[in-house]
């Protein structure tokens, strides 16, 4: 595989042919979303005070998260052009938890090699609350593809007491980088997820590529609980695992990976990981699939069983084959199902990396329409040559850190996020977005303290919109390539 491959190309690949099960279709709004669709009058008559001027921030051409002067708000007058949105606050969808990025053993490595005052630095601009507070954040058990080197938690021959269970590879550099994470950020929400288990517990002996031995199912339950409390014990809370990071594919054995058949994974939840966790009363909540959109029949057959539900509620979801709306799929299925977005990854080598803001952000609403939590970016850091890897993809950071001069490079995706993280409060709802115009993204949630958040997303030339709430309209201007956060009371 050439180093200019994709990860999305490797993987359309290898996911196409699944994910397309059963029939559990809901009806999708254009947008999307699971909702139906309404015209864009409905709102006329309904009771929403005046609202105040609305602060915003633009990203666009030179211009970064650049606050600009407020609109103001006036009575509708006529009919709603198609460059309308129109924000429809009575109608509540999921509540939202938080933006943030993976905690690799690469991101780590690269953050703690920073002099010190550049490091708290950079920790202060992602995670502190005045920055971006970035607060869902991932990380991984044992090494991924972004790691110095192939190691799990329990290396050499089969242990199926797990005898030499230890963390001491995460004490240099992974440990130090969480605990100052959570104390700038006390909201700070961690979820973990293996590539592979120990080599000893698969068929191929071996971290890359491969499937699961059932016959260690029990042993590789107490290997996620051992991890868990060994990570309290050095003052990192662990709220969610994932069973296995993209849970069907091997990777053609190029990285730490591994397989799981449907059945095996669920004999794994109902007889093993789930009963283990219940017994312990330890509270980390279990997310399944960690994998594409396609793979939406999968998840509904699987929450199906009330066996496996009874552990499990809460699905994990990459973007790299299929399309949003599958999610909704399940919602439709599901409707108490809890999703995230855990996964989506830049390319250091593109040549749009430091400007590709309005991709992540129409990403960013997509899934946030299509039901997920929250949404978490792959490598927080790599070095400008997208190191430490030991896999086969081009995988970039939300920053880059030039191992020589230690140079920061925000891109695109950092200010999407941005956006989306400023702006949007955890524990605020989603609520309904509307709009015929072509080519627009748009989300918007109603934020704990009372402030509406609407983030808009252009990706082509400059337009002029309005922008509907209750019997009032503001007039938006929007560059070429932008996205706008807008904030009002």
């Amino acid at each position: 595989m050439s180093k200019e491959t994709t990860r999305r190309e490797f993987l359309k690949s290898s996911a196409l042919a699944a994910g397309s099960m059963g029939a559990h279709a809901a009806k999708l709004s254009s947008a999307g979303s699971l909702q139906a669709a309404r015209p864009l009058g409905t709102l006329h008559g309904l009771d929403v005070p005046p609202p105040s001027k609305a602060s915003l921030w633009i990203t666009s051409g030179n211009d970064r998260m650049l606050a600009v002067p407020p609109v103001e708000w006036k009575p509708t007058s006529g009919e709603a052009t198609t460059e309308a949105i129109r924000v429809l606050p009575q109608n509540t969808f999921q509540e939202i938890l938080g933006f943030g990025g993976c905690f690799s053993d690469a991101s780590c490595y690269q953050i703690m090699r920073l002099p010190s005052a550049l490091r708290e630095e950079l920790l202060h601009d992602l995670f502190h609350p005045s920055g971006l507070g970035l607060s869902v954040n991932r990380t991984c058990i044992g090494s991924a593809d972004s790691a110095t080197e192939v190691y799990s938690y329990d290396e050499g021959d089969a242990d199926p007491d797990l005898t030499r269970f230890s963390i001491d590879h995460d004490r240099a550099y992974v440990l130090p980088v969480l605990r100052r994470v959570a104390e700038l950020n006390p909201e700070v929400f961690y979820f973990s997820s293996p590539w592979s288990p120990p080599g000893w517990m698969k068929w191929n002996k071996s971290m890359l590529g491969g499937s699961m031995s059932r016959q260690y199912l029990s042993s590789y339950a107490r290997y996620f609980s051992k991890f868990i409390e060994a990570y309290a014990k050095e003052g990192v809370n662990i709220q969610a695992i994932t069973t296995q990071n993209e849970i069907d594919t091997d990777q053609h054995g190029q990285m730490p990976a591994c397989t799981w058949s449907q059945e095996c994974e669920t004999e794994f939840i109902t007889d093993h990981i789930g009963p283990l966790f219940e017994k312990l009363g330890l509270p980390t909540k279990i997310w399944i699939l960690d994998h594409n959109y396609v793979y939406w029949g999968r998840v509904i057959s699987e929450l199906d069983n009330p066996d496996f539900k009874r552990y499990v509620n809460s699905v994990a979801w990459h973007g790299y084959v299929g399309e949003p709306g599958m999610m909704s799929k399940v919602l439709a299925a599901h409707p108490d199902v809890q999703m995230y977005f855990t996964e989506g990854s830049s390319d250091y080598n593109d040549p749009h990396y430091r400007d590709d803001w309005t991709k992540w952000s129409s990403t960013y609403a997509d899934v946030l329409k299509n039901g997920c939590r929250s949404a978490t970016a792959w490598n927080v850091a790599t070095d400008e040559n997208g190191k430490p890897n030991i896999g086969p993809y081009p995988c970039g950071g939300i920053v880059i850190i030039n191992g020589h001069s230690h140079e920061v490079v925000r891109s695109g995706q950092y200010w999407a996020l941005a956006h989306y993280s400023k702006s949007i409060k955890r524990g605020g709802r989603r609520i309904e977005t509307q709009s015929e115009a072509a080519n627009l993204s748009h989300v918007a949630v109603k934020n704990p303290g009372g402030d509406t958040a609407l983030i808009l997303t252009n990706p082509g030339a400059a337009r002029t919109v309005q922008v509907y709430y209750g019997l009032f309209t503001a007039t938006v201007q929007l560059k070429e390539n932008c996205v706008v956060s807008m904030v009002w009371s």
